[in-house]
């Protein structure tokens, strides 16, 4: 992720040239044929009653599907806005809400307020609301806004992160700060935006901060006494990163003793990023967590020589301990800002002739990845944006294929490199439906100009060595939401949008498919044809992610926050601040024109039959 604003200064007559340059096409947007993968399933149980969403994403395996059913293709134009509510916070709302019993609870970004609603009341009146401390120092330190990617429920507790470095644990019926712990060191840069997740009575959280130059992590918490209960880093010597006798890799190239520091030059390890922002699923069978780590640091790859293990990888872990049994580098020495961060989703797929226990990754550099979530075995790799860095992944070694002409260099500008820094896919997550037995997939589509440089290392400042400027990739479109089968690689339809695709994705037994747009729209799309059933103009930009719930009167509602914001809402957007008339930060360019459709905001849409 990014730190500071990159600079974004092509016009946007660039947008129809872009599709003549060297980047491969994308696939046609309509799919020839309804297309559905029978045999599949999700490999952990929906967590509560089917009607409750008590995780980040519904359920262990990432999956944010909804066994709910009675939004259809043929009802589904009857959608309206049942009720909303307004956090009273600007910036970007990334996350979702969570629903147990009658309760609906919210967590907003900095100041990382808290409330829990009443849904059996007329009106969604406040159960409470909470405002733990949380340092002002935190929000000059966040890389990409101040945003919160929400809570997580278990044995009567709210668990979610401040952005200063804390986590904290609520009184689910009350809001009573239950215990706060102190988990990263904002003097280093570190903050924390993800959302955590519980696991056998533990709190499993991880920190921002990559292009702070920091040391990622990730750690457990008893979730009763709120005491750590221990900490694994992801780069430098294996008594550090837990690598013990368990570590069994499948490539073999990956197997050498304390790799997280011998494939860094000296000791740039302790200053080398790998950090945990993104979401975190487990599979209680294997009790495995995955997670995702982001790029190295600095972006200039000629300070850092070698793979820089664990860098933008994906790593098993036993859940208890945080051993490491298995990690996997898609971008091996990155070069690009392609962090692995992006879900990991836990399904059961037939592939040749038999059922894998798969882990399917939407990876930031353009591949998707359908893996062995037991050992790590990439099975198919194939790109589902328009990408041209690689010319693709030998499955002998795991590694991708690179063309060496959009390598970065120290003094040397590299143009047009696809997927941008923003990735084909960045925080946004997709959605699985067993009953299609397809992804849904929110996606970027920008490329990039790119040149390197050196910078020096001051702890608590930005550590990225790089300039990035972005255009529309091929076609002009900037995002697409597609539907995807990771059995084959194969996209089955898409639809393009005028902006990247920021929001996440839900599937729902029902058939239907929801996410939302940069620029203000909430669509309901059918998930074997793509058709768009239904929309609806919110007040900001969705950069959050919808879930669905049944409510006291027995009726199925879908809800989601609207607020623009997060890189693509900050960063490179144009003059969405509205509320700050004496603003003089420079404006991005990459999206000049957003302002026209949206200004920030912070709602939460609530949305029925």
């Amino acid at each position: 992720m990014r730190q500071l604003r990159v600079a974004t200064t092509v016009a946007l007559v660039s947008l129809l040239a872009a599709c003549s340059r060297d980047a491969a096409p994308p696939r046609d947007s309509a799919a020839a044929h309804v297309t559905t993968v029978t045999g599949t399933a999700i490999a952990t149980p929906h967590a509560g009653a089917a009607g409750e969403w008590q995780m980040p994403a519904g359920d262990y395996a990432n999956s944010r599907y909804s066994e709910l059913a009675q939004i259809t293709p043929a009802n589904a134009k009857g959608l309206h806005a049942a009720w909303t509510f307004s956090t009273g916070v600007l910036r970007g709302h990334e996350g979702q809400p969570l629903v147990t019993g009658n309760t609906m609870y919210l967590v907003t970004p900095y100041p990382n307020v808290s409330y829990a609603l009443d849904l059996a009341t007329e009106g969604q009146p406040l159960r409470w609301k909470a405002r733990p401390e949380n340092a002002q120092q935190a929000v000059g330190l966040a890389c990409c806004d101040v945003v919160n990617r929400g809570a997580a429920y278990a044995d009567g507790k709210i668990f979610y992160n401040l952005l200063d470095g804390h986590t904290v644990a609520m009184d689910a019926a009350s809001g009573k700060l239950l215990w706060q712990t102190r988990m990263g060191n904002i003097a280093k840069g570190e903050t924390m935006t993800m959302a955590p997740i519980v696991v056998n009575g533990k709190v499993i959280v991880g920190s921002s901060g990559g292009e702070m130059g920091v040391r990622g992590w990730i750690a457990a918490i008893d979730a009763t006494s709120g005491k750590e209960a221990w900490r694994a880093y992801n780069i430098g010597p294996d008594a550090d990163v837990k690598v013990g006798p368990r570590f069994r890799n499948f490539y073999s190239t990956d197997t050498s003793p304390n790799q997280g520091a011998t494939s860094w030059p000296g000791t740039t390890w302790q200053q080398g990023g790998a950090t945990v922002w993104g979401w975190i699923s487990y599979d209680p069978a294997l009790n495995l967590i995955y997670h995702g780590t982001s790029n190295p640091g600095p972006w200039n790859g000629a300070q850092r020589p070698g793979d820089n293990k664990w860098s933008a990888a994906i790593i098993a872990r036993d859940a208890n301990t945080g051993e490491m049994v298995w990690a996997f580098q898609p971008t091996p020495h990155d070069v690009w800002d392609y962090d692995a961060v992006n879900e990991n989703i836990l399904v059961d797929l037939p592939m040749g002739g038999k059922t894998r226990k798969a882990l399917v990754h939407f990876d930031r550099n353009g591949f998707a990845y359908t893996m062995d979530r037991a050992t790590g075995e990439v099975l198919l790799a194939k790109p589902y944006v328009p990408m041209n860095w690689s010319t693709g992944v030998d499955l002998k070694t795991g590694r991708p294929v690179l063309d060496t002409a959009k390598i970065p260099y120290r003094g040397r500008k590299v143009s047009y490199i696809c997927p941008s820094l923003e990735g084909g896919k960045n925080q946004q997550p997709a959605a699985f439906s067993p009953a299609t037995g397809l992804f849904y997939v929110p996606t970027n589509n920008l490329c990039m100009d790119f040149e390197a440089r050196d910078v020096a290392y001051i702890a608590g400042t930005p550590y990225i060595g790089g300039n990035a400027p972005e255009v529309a990739g091929p076609g002009g479109y900037r995002g697409e939401f597609i539907a995807w089968d990771a059995t084959t690689g194969r996209k089955v339809w898409g639809i393009r949008e005028p902006y990247p695709v920021w929001g996440g994705a839900l599937a729902t037994k029902g058939g239907v498919v929801f996410y939302g747009t940069l620029d203000g729209w909430f669509k309901a799309v059918d998930a074997r044809t793509g058709a768009v059933l239904w929309k609806f103009k919110v007040g900001s930009g969705v950069v959050g992610n919808p879930i669905a719930y049944t409510g006291p009167d027995g009726k199925e509602y879908i809800a989601v926050y609207s607020g623009i914001g997060g890189d693509m809402g900050l960063l490179i957007a144009g003059d969405v601040a509205a509320n700050l008339p004496f603003d003089v930060r420079e404006r991005g360019s990459t999206l000049p024109d957003i302002s026209r459709w949206t200004s920030w905001g912070g709602m939460l849409f609530v949305f029925s039959l």
